[in-house]
């Protein structure tokens, strides 16, 4: 990231006067509000859901819409913001902004609308509705991309149309089977993945800037070979675990990935950053990435190991840990505050934490209350992001300042 005006980004730079609501000024500002109240609010639901003390009534069983919402709703709006954030950076062309903007997010908000009321309006007219978000999501971050020439960052599409696969895979088993399966590890494997070639990314990059300028020393090691036989690995073992989730040959795949995972973390040099959290928050989320490889590839070799270990270590870890780590830091970085995570910022950090690890080890023991606790602990981490930050992501800004990334 970067704090002067002569580093704006070409898009910010040839950036047309913007005179609507500040809400709709980057995609950041509305997906990032979104996925905060929706994370907090379908968890807040949820708990009691779970426990037998509320019902919903949808076309979804209560875990399918549980596990479609963490999915489909909140990862799909912080997928959203960083995008429309990020792609303006990567091709040098015009921020997607204004009432463009506010229409998708409203296709968003729809998708949520459609699933809650499923069972009123019919699993393939709320099906059509939900998928359209990521569809439209996906033609809208095309056309930036080719238009901008920028085809390195195409393969980012190719997993996005993966991750919309699984979307309508998802319904598809709903309204066929009356529950979902393959539809939720292509889910889950796609975020995963997308997770470890951004992160494999970012991670790195900002930890060398900081480095550099506060402790200089040993520095990440350049993406190399080894990094492209961890994620083609990774991949596999991805492909492996959609197709047979159960077989020996997917669970040693998975213990070799998350073994190459592991290294490559260590490779970025994470012990050496502990004074700054907004770096470490990254290592510490990434962290789980090769944990849930580990426990799902043990689960696969061993009965006394729960699937829903490493499950839960990939989304409540990898997938909250690290989406609230890139919020928070984009948030302040686009809206010209200091990057540095105050004692709140590190608490929601040590809530997500403590989310995933309690859910982890209510995998094991099967504790409600564990469950319970972890239910909370994120709801209140979220409910803290959107009281912390959303009032800067509603706030106007200069331009330059939305040009820190």
């Amino acid at each position: 990231m970067t704090s002067a005006k002569a580093d704006i980004p070409a898009a910010l730079q040839r950036r047309r006067d913007y005179a609507g609501p500040a809400l709709l000024a980057y995609g950041f500002r509305p997906f990032f509000l979104a996925a905060g109240l929706w994370a907090a609010l379908a968890i807040l639901v949820w708990v009691p859901v779970y426990t037998g003390h509320l019902t919903i009534h949808t076309g979804f069983s209560p875990l399918d819409w549980h596990v479609h919402e963490m999915l489909y709703g909140y990862v799909a709006a912080s997928i959203a913001g960083f995008l429309l954030t990020a792609i303006p950076n990567w091709t040098g062309r015009l921020p997607v902004s204004g009432w463009p903007l506010g229409a998708l997010a409203l296709l968003w908000v729809a998708g949520r609308v459609a699933i809650l009321a499923s069972s009123t309006i019919g699993g393939i007219a709320a099906a059509a509705i939900d998928v359209s978000f990521l569809a439209t999501l996906g033609a809208v971050a095309a056309r930036e991309i080719i238009a901008g020439k920028n085809w390195r960052n195409l393969r980012v599409l190719i997993i996005l149309g993966v991750l919309m696969t699984g979307n309508v895979v998802f319904h598809a088993e709903v309204l066929m089977k009356g529950a979902a399966d393959v539809g939720i590890r292509v889910a889950v494997a796609s975020v995963i993945l997308l997770i470890s070639l951004i992160g494999g990314r970012i991670v790195p990059s900002f930890t060398n800037n900081w480095l550099v300028r506060n402790n200089p020393g040993r520095l990440p090691v350049p993406f190399a070979r080894f990094d492209m036989a961890a994620l083609a690995l990774s991949a596999l073992a991805l492909i492996a675990w959609i197709a047979v989730p159960g077989h020996v040959v997917t669970g040693a795949l998975f213990v070799v990935a998350g073994l190459l995972q592991a290294v490559r973390l260590a490779r970025w040099a994470g012990d050496r950053t502990l004074a700054d959290r907004l770096v470490l928050v990254l290592h510490v989320a990434y962290t789980f990435v090769p944990l849930g490889f580990l426990l799902i590839g043990a689960s696969a070799l061993s009965s006394e190991v729960p699937p829903s270990a490493g499950i839960h270590a990939w989304t409540a870890g990898a997938v909250g840990l690290m989406t609230l780590a890139v919020m928070t830091r984009a948030t302040l970085g686009h809206t010209g505050q200091a990057l540095q995570a105050t004692p709140m910022t590190q608490a929601i950090y040590a809530l997500v934490f403590v989310s995933a690890f309690l859910r982890i080890v209510a995998a094991f023991t099967g504790s409600i209350a564990l469950i319970e606790t972890a239910g909370l602990a994120w709801v209140a981490a979220f409910a803290c992001f959107v009281l912390l930050y959303g009032p800067l992501l509603a706030r106007r800004k200069p331009a330059w300042a939305e040009a820190r990334c």
